[in-house]
């Protein structure tokens, strides 16, 4: 989901491989416009099966005490989401939000979860593709529904049936595609992953940590923080058009120039010995943005 510190080492000797199986067959039906009645029904019920997963004992204290940073119900509505929708997230790591979209969708929509790839090199994605299947194999009444797929560089690139998702969502990851660690080109063909699964008419949302001055931020994103400008650019430069911005994640107080990046602040708290652990504390997780595009429609 981040790099851990703002620099990853690459594991060194044999990669190890992680085999995901699939939970449901390909190919479920995408949502369907709905006419006024139905839709507000429709929200009503996808309102209420969010709280119901917010509040679920399938989630740890730890995580619920995220939701006041992250806000997931707000951020969930601005992109859209409905119970009846297919649904990919990307990179989900050890499953935070998978936690409130599995259980809201279960039943009535569909949830692919993207995961990191059968091949990866860094330490701190194999254990958080360990932490995801070991919390789907816990909990089947929660997860027996979602289909495990991958993205990962060059050659993994899909994440769901080509057109079939009505909404990907990617939570704090686009700034990890600007780093070459990750693969060349990563950022373009992660982009072009999510607009090939997307159906014409459908929604990508993305939240990452907000770099607040284009002029400065780094190219490769080495502190954690991406642009809101420059994210909308290349994005554009995919072929997916702008439809907005809210602030709901948005935090003052970050100041974004701390000593190990975006990863001084909660919930890593990567600080040096020293440093005051509080003043981070005090501050809360990152300032992020949150955006939302669409696959343009095809007459």
């Amino acid at each position: 989901m981040k790099r851990k510190f703002a620099l990853i080492a690459r594991c060194a000797g044999t990669v190890l491989a992680v085999v995901f199986a699939s939970a449901a067959p390909w190919g479920a039906p995408a949502a369907q416009p709905l006419d006024a009645a139905t839709s507000a029904a429709v929200d009503a019920a996808t309102s209420a099966a969010v709280d119901a997963a917010m509040v679920g004992e399938h989630r740890s204290d730890r995580n619920r005490a995220r939701d006041r940073y992250r806000h997931p119900k707000e951020t969930l509505e601005f992109f859209g989401l409905r119970r009846d929708m297919t649904v990919v997230e990307i990179w989900p790591g050890g499953g935070w939000y998978t936690e409130i979209l599995a259980p809201s969708l279960r039943g009535t929509g569909k949830l692919y979860a993207a995961q990191y790839g059968t091949n990866t090199s860094f330490d701190y994605q194999r254990e958080e593709m360990d932490s995801l299947r070991g919390k789907i194999e816990r909990s089947p009444q929660v997860y027996d529904e979602v289909t495990l797929t991958s993205l990962a560089f060059p050659d993994e690139l899909e994440i769901a049936p080509p057109g079939s998702a009505d909404l990907v969502v990617t939570f704090r990851n686009v700034h990890n595609w600007f780093d070459p660690n990750y693969g060349q080109d990563a950022n373009r063909l992660a982009f072009v992953a999510i607009f090939n699964a997307l159906k014409p008419g459908g929604i990508l949302g993305v939240v990452d940590h907000r770099w607040p001055d284009p002029a400065t931020a780094d190219p490769q994103a080495a502190n954690g923080y991406m642009s809101e400008e420059r994210t909308i650019e290349y994005l554009e430069a995919a072929g997916f058009e702008f439809v907005g911005r809210s602030d709901v994640n948005r935090n003052p107080r970050d100041t974004h120039d701390h000593p190990n990046g975006v990863w001084t602040l909660p919930p890593d708290l990567a600080v040096r010995p020293g440093d005051d652990r509080q003043k981070y504390l005090d501050i809360g997780e990152s300032d992020r943005f949150t955006l939302k595009f669409v696959k343009p429609a095809t007459e």
